[in-house]
């Protein structure tokens, strides 16, 4: 119910999607710090760190999007209304899976885009262990999936752009923060 107590209450959310590399996780940690900066309460979850896990039957995803819902719930009780989420959006049904998750969700969906050798020297940076080359070969189908996909409200290139340039972009086109 809103303050009216006639209707749920809309929960605002940003997907930033994008490929390996593509800067999900610094732009959502940039877009929280600019947030802050303007006193606008939110939430910040990098949606794969909810799903780290080595199961028997390999049923991370369900599990990463039910701990969505239970870290989510802690964060409606605490008042938040807004949620920064860092996720690949490989198919649109991964958006339903979000509104099961946060309730009432209303959601837009950012992609950023890179060049794949930014990419790749991205990956090589963050990822030095035995899952690089992996990781790296990933970034290039992940992209074409996304390509392929067209989920994103709209596209932000992250290459060669100042981070903060970039989540300001993001906020602004979603309507968070004023131009």
């Amino acid at each position: 119910m809103n303050r009216a107590g006639s209707e749920k209450a809309v929960m605002k959310v940003i997907v930033i999607s994008g490929s390996m590399g593509a800067g999900k996780t610094t732009v959502m940690a940039e877009a929280s710090d600019l947030l802050a900066a303007h006193h606008i309460v939110h939430a910040a979850i990098d949606l794969d760190t909810l799903g780290v896990a080595f199961l028997p039957d390999g049923s991370s995803t369900a599990l990463m999007y039910r701990n969505l819902a239970a870290v989510w719930a802690n964060f409606a009780r605490a008042g938040v209304d807004r949620l920064l989420l860092a996720e690949a959006v490989e198919h649109r049904s991964e958006l339903e899976r979000i509104r099961m998750a946060v309730p009432g969700a209303s959601i837009t969906v950012c992609r950023l885009t890179a060049g794949i050798e930014t990419l790749r020297q991205r990956i090589t940076l963050r990822e030095p262990g035995m899952l690089q080359e992996k990781f790296t070969a990933r970034a290039e189908e992940l992209n074409a999936l996304l390509d392929g996909a067209q989920v994103e409200d709209f596209c932000l290139q992250n290459e060669r752009r100042p981070v903060t340039e970039v989540a300001r972009e993001l906020l602004v086109r979603a309507g968070w923060l004023p131009t």
